[in-house]
C-alpha cells in the first residue's frame, strides 16, 4: 500500500512505497557505505539535476520565458518602434500566432533583450523582483513556490549522504542563481546554465562593473550538458535526473562510467496535481529519453504513481497541522 507523505517516515518521506523509492535509497546506500563493494569516496558523489520540469514546474511554458515576456511589456514604453516590429508587436499584443510564427529565433531575440543592457547586480535584483510579485497563470501560486517537495527532500537526502547536488539547466545560469540557494540549498557556484555574454567595465574611479550583452555564450542543452558538467564540474556523476529529451544526453554521460550510477527520469503523469504530458509539448518534449530509459532499465518516476505530494503546502498553511 501506498504510503501517504503525512504519516510516512525516512528521508524520502513524499515519495510512495515501491520499487521507484527502493532503488533510490539502496543505491544510496550502496555508495555511501565503506564496507560495500559500490563504496564511491564522498568527493566523487557528484549527483546533477535539471531544472525546468525536474526540480520545479515548467508549464505551460518555462518560468524563465514567463519572465522574458513580462520584462518586454514592462520596457515597452522606451521602445515605440516594437509597436510595429515581431516578435514584440505579437507579444505586447497577446498574439499566440505571431508569437509562433517568430518561432525558436524570435523567442531568443525576446530573451536576449529582456536580459542584456544592465549589470548583473541590476539584473539579480529585476529577478528578484519579478519573483516576488509574479504569479503561474494557472496555479497562482509563486513560481518559487512550484518546487517539487519530493525533489527537495531527495537534494537533502543526498547531501546528508555527502553528495554535491548540481543544477545542469537549459535555463539561464544567472537568472537560476538568484533563487536556487534559498529554494533548493544549492549555492551559486553549483549552478551550470547556458549563459550570455559578459563585458567588464572599469570607470575613472576604479568602480568595476560586469554588463551583460544580447549575445549567447553558452547553450547549456542537449549535448551542452555534458560539456557542461565537464567544463564546470570536472568530474563525471554518479547520480543524474531529468525529465526531458534535452536532458538525454546528461544522462547517457552519466551511465557510461565504469562506478555505480544512478539514472531517474521524471515523467509527468499527474493531470490533477500538475500537468499531465510527454511528446506534445514545447516545454519538456519527452520521447527518445523514455525509450532509452525504459530500453536500459533506469528510474522512471511516474508522478501520479510515486508521489504523495507534489508541491509543498503554501506558506500559510504549513504549521497549523499537528
Amino acid at each position: 500500500m501506498a504510503a501517504h507523505p503525512s504519516h510516512a517516515i525516512g528521508p524520502l518521506p513524499s515519495w510512495n512505497d515501491g520499487p521507484v523509492k527502493t532503488a533510490i535509497l539502496e543505491f544510496v546506500a550502496r555508495v555511501s557505505d565503506k564496507d560495500s563493494l559500490g563504496f564511491i569516496p564522498p568527493a566523487e558523489r557528484i549527483a546533477v539535476f535539471d531544472n525546468d520540469g525536474t526540480l520545479w514546474t515548467e508549464q505551460p511554458i518555462y518560468f524563465q520565458l514567463a519572465f522574458a515576456f513580462d520584462r518586454v511589456a514592462a520596457m515597452a514604453k522606451d521602445h515605440p518602434e516594437w509597436e510595429n516590429t515581431e516578435p514584440y508587436r505579437s507579444l505586447l499584443h497577446r498574439d499566440p500566432n505571431g508569437l509562433a510564427a517568430a518561432g525558436e529565433k524570435g523567442i531568443a531575440q525576446i530573451v536576449a533583450q529582456s536580459h542584456a543592457g544592465m549589470t548583473t547586480e541590476e539584473f539579480d535584483q529585476i529577478v528578484r523582483n519579478w519573483l516576488s510579485t509574479a504569479r503561474h497563470p494557472n496555479l497562482r501560486r509563486p513560481y518559487t513556490e512550484l518546487i517539487f517537495q519530493p525533489m527537495l527532500e531527495l537534494l537533502k537526502f543526498l547531501r546528508a549522504k555527502s553528495f554535491k547536488t548540481f543544477i545542469v539547466s537549459g535555463g539561464g545560469v544567472e537568472f537560476i542563481r538568484v533563487f536556487a540557494e534559498q529554494v533548493y540549498g544549492i549555492p551559486p557556484e553549483q549552478v551550470v546554465g547556458s549563459s550570455g555574454v559578459v563585458k567588464f567595465e572599469a570607470d575613472a574611479d576604479g568602480h568595476v562593473r560586469l554588463i551583460k550583452q544580447p549575445q549567447v555564450e553558452f547553450i547549456d542543452d542537449g549535448a551542452g550538458k555534458p560539456v557542461g558538467i565537464n567544463r564546470f564540474i570536472g568530474r563525471r556523476p554518479i547520480f543524474a535526473f531529468g525529465n526531458s529529451d534535452g536532458d538525454l544526453q546528461m544522462l547517457q554521460y552519466t551511465a557510461d562510467s565504469k562506478n555505480p550510477y544512478f539514472i531517474g527520469l521524471l515523467h509527468h503523469t499527474d493531470r490533477a496535481r500538475e500537468f499531465e504530458y510527454d511528446i506534445h509539448t514545447h516545454a519538456g518534449k519527452l520521447e527518445k529519453a523514455l525509450v532509452e530509459a525504459q530500453a536500459r532499465k533506469w528510474t522512471v518516476v511516474d508522478m501520479r504513481r510515486d508521489w504523495g505530494a507534489v508541491y509543498p503546502p503554501p506558506p500559510d498553511t504549513r504549521n497549523t497541522h499537528h
